[in-house]
């Protein structure tokens, strides 16, 4: 099990990750949802020892991964699938790995059967390498120890659909035998078909956190007038919290829509729409919650 509690670092005047706790448990894939720069790589790093916190504390099985002996035989670890050593082959990379760890030369062959490398790919330096086949490789290095738990920055980028799908695969059987996976990505629908439990962070803060059921139900009420920048207003005068609908078409007020039907009536403001804003789908939660982070928020006067 992975926990974090409390976790702060900064740099300089910059904080990047601000106070952020979770829980990634066994059986479970944890989803790790961000914008670019939103804290997500800062806070997998920390797990692995790699960068310390300035406050908090982010344990695995209850340690601190630099106090866990042998810790690939605990902890599989994929950050960056292009920080290997470009002068070595595939093979030689998960060999010195599985000596590292005291493994027999025969898990090599395993996992490059595993992540589907072939034999003549085991042996082509990894600079002759795809990002998609340093991917399968950094997977199978993760999963050499055998390890209880899995943490995976981005390990979707540069495979193709076929590889996602295989990808999906995998890590849903691993989490199903018992292990843990914290999977961080901007991909939302490689998330949303994977995770069990999902983590919305933005600005180095954690902003929702859930199911995926649990995190679309509570988005709060939908509602299009014939004069939003008066109903508005009114909703957040009763301390009702209001924000524009992801797709520009009206509002969404954290009440229910019987709150914001009697602020309509109450307003004289017509309602051409009111549900509750459940439909809106993973990718419109997301902006709606990650909206201040966006750079893409404009793209009024951009020329044709």
């Amino acid at each position: 099990m992975i926990t974090v509690e409390g976790l702060t670092k900064t740099y300089g005047g910059f904080t990047a990750v601000n106070d952020v706790s979770f829980v990634a448990r066994p059986g479970e894939v944890t989803g790790f949802l961000g914008p670019n720069g939103a804290g997500k790589t800062t806070t997998m790093r920390i797990l692995a020892g790699l960068t310390r916190a300035d406050r908090g504390v982010a344990t695995i099985g209850g340690h601190d991964y630099r106090q866990i002996p042998n810790p690939g035989r605990h902890v599989g670890i994929l950050l960056d699938a292009s920080a290997q050593h470009a002068g070595r082959t595939g093979r030689e990379v998960l060999t010195l790995g599985a000596k590292t760890m005291g493994l027999p030369a025969s898990r090599v062959d395993e996992m490059l059967e595993l992540v589907s490398l072939t034999d003549a790919e085991s042996k082509r330096r990894i600079r002759n390498y795809s990002l998609g086949m340093r991917q399968r490789l950094g997977i199978a290095h993760a999963l050499l120890g055998d390890p209880q738990v899995l943490i995976l920055d981005e390990p979707a980028n540069g495979l193709d659909p076929a590889g996602i799908r295989w990808m999906r695969g995998l890590l849903r059987g691993y989490a199903e035998r018992g292990g843990a996976v914290l999977l961080s990505s901007h991909l939302l629908h490689e998330v949303e078909q994977i995770a069990d439990t999902m983590l919305v962070i933005g600005h180095g803060r954690i902003v929702a956190s859930g199911t995926k059921a649990e995190l679309l139900t509570s988005t709060g009420t939908f509602a299009r007038s014939v004069d939003d920048a008066r109903l508005a207003p009114a909703l957040q005068a009763k301390g009702v919290a209001v924000r524009p609908d992801a797709k520009g078409l009206g509002i969404i007020a954290d009440a229910d829509p019987q709150v914001v039907g009697q602020t309509s009536l109450e307003t004289g403001v017509a309602l051409l729409e009111l549900r509750a804003a459940d439909g809106a789908g993973l990718e419109d939660l997301f902006l709606q919650l990650t909206a201040d982070t966006q750079r893409e928020s404009k793209t009024e006067g951009v020329p044709a």
